[in-house]
């Protein structure tokens, strides 16, 4: 009788233990483990930021030269603007040339 009872209490739980993991780290000479003394780290860190930093130099060469192209664009719509401005008065006898 005393040995159902003890089956019974502990069943529960062991069913009821949930599942966990430990969280991975990295150790200090691991690759890709930051280094300790703050300074450039390994070479697959120093390939990785010099990667990123080259896309990033790659977007803005992108954006600016899609701004030269507007600003150009805006350039010729105001040049545009002063012709027909220069015209009207012309034929409205504004100047005397």
């Amino acid at each position: 009788m005393l040995r159902t009872t003890f089956t019974k209490v502990a069943r529960p739980a062991l069913l009821s233990r949930t599942f966990a993991t430990t969280s991975r780290v990295m150790a200090a000479g691991d690759t890709g483990a930051p280094p300790k003394t703050g300074g450039q780290g390994d070479a697959f860190q120093r390939r990785e930021k010099a990667q990123e930093d080259f896309a990033i130099r790659q977007r803005e060469k992108e954006k600016l030269l899609a701004l030269k192209a507007k600003l150009r664009e805006q350039q010729d719509h105001l040049q545009k603007l002063s012709d027909h401005i220069d015209e009207i008065t012309k034929e409205q006898g504004g100047e005397h040339n």
